[in-house]
This record gives C-alpha cells, sequence and structure tokens, in this order.
C-alpha cells in the first residue's frame, strides 16, 4: 500500500484545476481587500475635506496622494505605474510570464491611494495585475513550464475581471482575447474555473448585485441600427482620441527631469484642477456609479454638460495616468463611451422620438463601443456590458457597435491602449507573442559595463596608444563630472592624421563625434538599439538611463547583440521543449521523467550499454542536458554526476527506474 502511495500522482488537468481555483480564490480576495482599502482611504480623503474645506482638502489629499504613489512605485515596483494590463503582456511575451511578487502588493497599495483620494482611473487595472502576479508566482513555485505559468497569469487576469465587474464570462473572455490572444480549449476551460471562484468570492464578501442596475432597453425598431452605426463610427473616434491623449500625456511627464513623486504629484493636481471645473466632480474615481444613476433616469443630461463631462473626463484620466499613478483605464472608457452613447440618444430622440425611445439605451451600447474600439477586444466588451447590465435585449446594437467600433479604429491606429505602451518600448506583439527574437532581451540584460572612456582633453598620442593597448575600436567620451559627451573611433583618428598636417596640437574633442549622438537605453529591446546600430553603421552604442541620459552605465557591442541572440535562440528551444514535454506528460500510461545523476548514484560514470540490462523494457532515454548542452544518448554515452537525464517511461515502472538511476 505504501509503495502504491508513493507512486501516486495526481493527473495533469487535477493540477491545474486545483491551480486555477486557488488563483481565482486568491484574486477574489484580493478583490474584496482592494475594495475595503479603497473605501477607508474614501473615508479618510472626506474627512481631511470636511477640516480643510472642499477645495482646499480636495487638492492637499491629491497633491500628497500623487506623491506616496510616486515614491512607492518609484522605490520598490516599477511595473505597477500606470495601468498595468501592458506590464501583464509584456512579461508574457519576454520573460516567460514571470512577475515579481512584490508587485501585487505594490499595485493593490498604490491604485487604493491613487483612487480612493480621487484619482481618475479604474479599479480592474490592478486588480488584473494582482490576479496575474499570483498565476505567475504559484506557477514559479510549483515549477511548471512557460506554458503553463502563462496560463495561470491568464487565470488572475480573468479573476481578477470577474471580481471587479462580477462578470466571470466577460473576464474569461478578456483573459484569452486581450492577455493571451489566442482562444484555445487547453486554456479556456483553467481561466473559466478561476474566474468562476473570483466571482463567487466577489459576492460573498462585496455584493451579488451586476455593476449596474439599469431598465430593461428594447430595440424598439431596426431602424435604430443605423443609429447605433452612427455610434460605432463616433466611438471609434473616440477610442484612437483616448490613446493618443493618453500616451501623448504620457510621454510628455516622461520626458521631464523630474523625480516620479513629483510628476505623479503634479498629475494627481492637474486631475483635481480638472475635476473642479465641474459642481460634482463627476470625473473623479471610476465614474461608474454616476453612469450607473445617469443611465437609470434615461440618461436626461443636458447635451452640453454630456460633452463636458466627456472632454474632462478624457483630460482627467490621462493626466493621472500619464503621470504615472496607478489604475485601469477599463472603466474611464466605459465613463466616456457611455456619455457619447447618451449624446447620441438624446440628438436621436430630439430628432425622431418614435424610433429613438431610450437614450439610456445607446450610453449602455456607447460604454461597450468605446472600449472595444480602445482595447481591440470587441467580444469582452459586448459580455462585459451585458453581464453588467443584465440585459440581453441590447445584444444585438452591442453586437454591431463594437465590432464597428474595432475595425474602424484599427484603421485609424493600429495599436490598442495596451499595446501601444509595448510598441514604444520596440516590441510588437501578434496573438500575445512577440514577433521578433530580440525583442524579447533588454539592453540591460546584454550590455558589457565593463567600459574603457577617454576625457574630451586627451591629446591623440595618447588616444593611439589607448587605442593599440585596449584592442578596443571606439571609446565613449567623458568629462569630469563623468557625463557622456560624445563618442570617438578609430575612424575618427584615422581621419584626423590625413587631413590635419599636425595632428599632435588636437585633442579627443576635436575628432569625436560631439554633437547628435546615438544611445541605446537601458530599459528597450535590442531590437530597437540593431536599428540605431544599422542607422550609422556603428560597432558601438553607450547605454544610458532614460531618467539621465547623459548618465553612462554601459557598451552594447554588435558581438553583445549576436550573443544575446543565441542565448535568446537557447531560450525558445528549451521552452519549446517544455511544451513538448508537456504534450508526452499526457501520453496514456507513459510519464516524462528527469533525473539528475549524482556522485552516489547507481548509474555514475556508467556507460548507457553497461546499464541498460537494468534499466525497464519500457523506457526510452530521450535526452541528457549537461553543462547546459542536451546531447542525444547512444550505448556508449557516459552518464556523468550533474547530468539530468529524461526518460519516457511506462508509469507502472517509475519506481524501477528510479532506483537504477538514483539508487
Amino acid at each position: 500500500m505504501r509503495r502504491l502511495i508513493d507512486q501516486f500522482e495526481p493527473p495533469d488537468s487535477a493540477v491545474l484545476i486545483l491551480s486555477a481555483l486557488i488563483i481565482g480564490s486568491g484574486t477574489g480576495l484580493g478583490a474584496v481587500v482592494f475594495v475595503r482599502l479603497l473605501d477607508l482611504i474614501g473615508e479618510l480623503t472626506a474627512t481631511v475635506e470636511e477640516k480643510l474645506g472642499s477645495v482646499v482638502g480636495l487638492i492637499v489629499v491629491m497633491g500628497i496622494a500623487g506623491l506616496i504613489v510616486g515614491f512607492l512605485i518609484d522605490k520598490w515596483a516599477r511595473e505597477a505605474k500606470g495601468h498595468g494590463v501592458p506590464e501583464v503582456m509584456e512579461a508574457l511575451a519576454l520573460r516567460g510570464a514571470r512577475i515579481r511578487p512584490r508587485v501585487a502588493a505594490i499595485k493593490v497599495l498604490a491604485s487604493s491611494i491613487t483612487l480612493g483620494t480621487g484619482g481618475s482611473a479604474g479599479r480592474e487595472g490592478p486588480i488584473v495585475q494582482v490576479g496575474s502576479a499570483l498565476g505567475s508566482t504559484l506557477g514559479q513555485l510549483l515549477h511548471f513550464s512557460g506554458e503553463r505559468i502563462s496560463t495561470l497569469v491568464a487565470c488572475g487576469a480573468a479573476a481578477g475581471i470577474a471580481a471587479t465587474f462580477n462578470a466571470p464570462i466577460a473576464g474569461a473572455i478578456f483573459a484569452l482575447e486581450v492577455i493571451l490572444g489566442k482562444f484555445t480549449v487547453r486554456y479556456f476551460g483553467a481561466v473559466v474555473i478561476s474566474s468562476v471562484a473570483a466571482s463567487v468570492v466577489g459576492r460573498m464578501f462585496l455584493s451579488e448585485r451586476p455593476a449596474f442596475e439599469v431598465p430593461a432597453y428594447p430595440l424598439n425598431s431596426l431602424y435604430e441600427l443605423l443609429i447605433y452605426v452612427v455610434l460605432g463610427v463616433l466611438a471609434a473616434i473616440v477610442a484612437v482620441t483616448f490613446i493618443r491623449v493618453l500616451y501623448r500625456l504620457e510621454g510628455l511627464f516622461d520626458d521631464w527631469k523630474l523625480k516620479l513623486p513629483f510628476k505623479t504629484s503634479i498629475g494627481m493636481l492637474l486631475t483635481a484642477a480638472v475635476a473642479l471645473l465641474l459642481p460634482g466632480r463627476q470625473v473623479l474615481g471610476p465614474g461608474l456609479e454616476f453612469i450607473g444613476e445617469a443611465i437609470a433616469k434615461d440618461f436626461s443630461l443636458s447635451l452640453g454638460l454630456m460633452a463636458l463631462l466627456l472632454l474632462l473626463k478624457l483630460l482627467a484620466t490621462s493626466f493621472t495616468l500619464g503621470a504615472g499613478n496607478s489604475g485601469g483605464v477599463f472603466a474611464p472608457g466605459l465613463f466616456m463611451g457611455a456619455v457619447l452613447g447618451g449624446m447620441v440618444g438624446s440628438v436621436a430622440h430630439s430628432l425622431w422620438p418614435e424610433i429613438a425611445v431610450n437614450p439610456g439605451a445607446y450610453a449602455i451600447v456607447g460604454m461597450a463601443a468605446v472600449f472595444a474600439g480602445a482595447a481591440r477586444a470587441p467580444i469582452t466588451a459586448v459580455l462585459i456590458v451585458f453581464e453588467m447590465s443584465s440585459d440581453y435585449k441590447l445584444i444585438l446594437p452591442l453586437m454591431l457597435a463594437s465590432v464597428l467600433s474595432t475595425l474602424l479604429a484599427e484603421h485609424l491606429f493600429k495599436e490598442s491602449i495596451y499595446t501601444l505602451k509595448l510598441k514604444l518600448k520596440g516590441i510588437s506583439l501578434q496573438r500575445g507573442r512577440d514577433l521578433d527574437l530580440m525583442q524579447s532581451v533588454l539592453v540591460s540584460d546584454a550590455m558589457n559595463t565593463d567600459v574603457y572612456v577617454v576625457s574630451p582633453n586627451m591629446p591623440l598620442d595618447q588616444l593611439r596608444k589607448y587605442l593599440h593597448d585596449t584592442h578596443s575600436n571606439s571609446f565613449p567620451v567623458v568629462d569630469e563630472a563623468a557625463d557622456l559627451v560624445g563618442m570617438v573611433s578609430r575612424g575618427d583618428y584615422d581621419l584626423a592624421l590625413q587631413r590635419h598636417r599636425d595632428p599632435g596640437k588636437l585633442r579627443v574633442k576635436d575628432i569625436a563625434t560631439m554633437s547628435h549622438l546615438l544611445v541605446a537605453y537601458d530599459d528597450e529591446t535590442l531590437a530597437t538599439a540593431i536599428q540605431r546600430i544599422g542607422v550609422r553603421g556603428v560597432n558601438k552604442l553607450p547605454v544610458v538611463t532614460r531618467e539621465n541620459p547623459k548618465h553612462l552605465i554601459g557598451i552594447i557591442r554588435r558581438r553583445d547583440i549576436i550573443k544575446a541572440y543565441n542565448v535568446a535562440l537557447l531560450g525558445r528551444a528549451e521552452a519549446k521543449l517544455d511544451e513538448d514535454e508537456l504534450r508526452l506528460r499526457q501520453m496514456d500510461g507513459l510519464s516524462l521523467q528527469e533525473f539528475e545523476i549524482s556522485r552516489d548514484s547507481h548509474a555514475a560514470n556508467l556507460s548507457v550499454s553497461a546499464l541498460a540490462p537494468e534499466l525497464p523494457y519500457d523506457c526510452v532515454l530521450v535526452s541528457i542536458k549537461r553543462g547546459g548542452r542536451h546531447l542525444i544518448p547512444h550505448g556508449e554515452t557516459v552518464l556523468l554526476p550533474g547530468d539530468l537525464v529524461r526518460v519516457i517511461v511506462r508509469q507502472s515502472e517509475e519506481a524501477v527506474l528510479k532506483k537504477c538511476l538514483s539508487g
């Protein structure tokens, strides 16, 4: 009996289901903690405003909140900056779905402070990142393959949406459509389980009601579909405008020579200034409560007020997130979509009251259409609005406007609100995967930090000796403050000898490239660095940081890039091997096992042919990993201590094989 227990291993599907349940439940509890923390900070904000006055209190609280958020992000988790989903997609594409555990804690705290004090952002981005970090951490603890960790990250993302909006179906589709970018049966089951578990936990501790309680608005006439077509077109324009404004402001904030805490504080102060333009400050926070009330009242707002709400929400969200504060873009997109739909519905109702009966119906459809155009996720948009409103009667206009908005937005602007952040880093995704192998490696991972530098005042005779002694063809030029001021090469030296009769009087600064200097940034990909090297055919680029482009931290050379390419190629091959192993583990009655040959192992220093009589009949030695290389075992291959031997064996013979190789 003990032998049977020792040999028992839970089925692969059972491990995946249990993992999905743990992630879903954990993310649901994280959402509960997040909401409770939001309420607590909101109450504290209200108390401060009551004591200092409405306007002064708001400005003081939001300014201080920005400082705290910027400090937390800058000190402990830069991934928590902004809206979170692009960072999850980047981890899937570039880092084998590895996300640091601390990201979850910092994201919850930073987002709670941002939203609780009035920052214009959504709750879903933080919870998606928290769930994804939980899935990644669990997968790493269990030593899962890269593909399995990616599945668990998607489970966490689905759970985040489900817990935030009480929408389990939309959560599952969001993970597949946006995060993974592909639909397969292998992923779908685990993602749905995680999404449902998070939704159950959320309903237990928060509320069973949908996010909006609205009247059932019917489709009164087929002619209304023409109005919904107009809404879809306008939604695409608003979505693209949202993307452009958000990232334009983010770029402006990034270019400022200020510490992140000051940037985030200024962003929150600008958000407060925008909010004070409206008496009710409706653009603060996610804004979904206001939208729910407006839809329930059939959006009986004036056209001018709705136009102002749309513009100010766009600016408030862009200031909050563009400056680096933490929050999501999902809820602001829904807010702007609802206001746009309300405007279209109100105009249509005034012109054709017998056809466009309910402006509130257009607000519901507008939510889906704007988010679909911004995220390029029409299925998620349709389902989340359907689940949030519990109204099936509008499914036809929802589908029409969302798909139309997605297609037109993609025509107007190729990147979505999630992928543009990656594109600006030189990362191009297709169906959730990186297109270029060199986009999977950052400059900081491949650069050489042992750098030879020269002074601007170095004489050419000394430069000649330096070129000879170091066997290098070019050097960064740094001044007395160790700031990068130029680059000088052997070609510059040779050209100076040809052009000047008395080159001995020249200094490095006289022949070096001192302006329009090409540099590489430590956080960009090698694909971007390669393109920059090809501009002038140079051999190397100095590496600097975006925070201080004068601070030299390393050199990236062509040979460094080639070496990094080989490493990335090996990594991709090993990832493919892991996927093959996963499929082999699912073969009926067979098991893929890996054994490390220790010095005390029975098989140590024996050839495969000498060991063969003791091996189980139904087993095949697949490969031997030795010193980073994969060997194909033959009869004369000798097993050495430290070898990792992969073997396919019948499950009933695993104990015999283990005794032979490890005993």
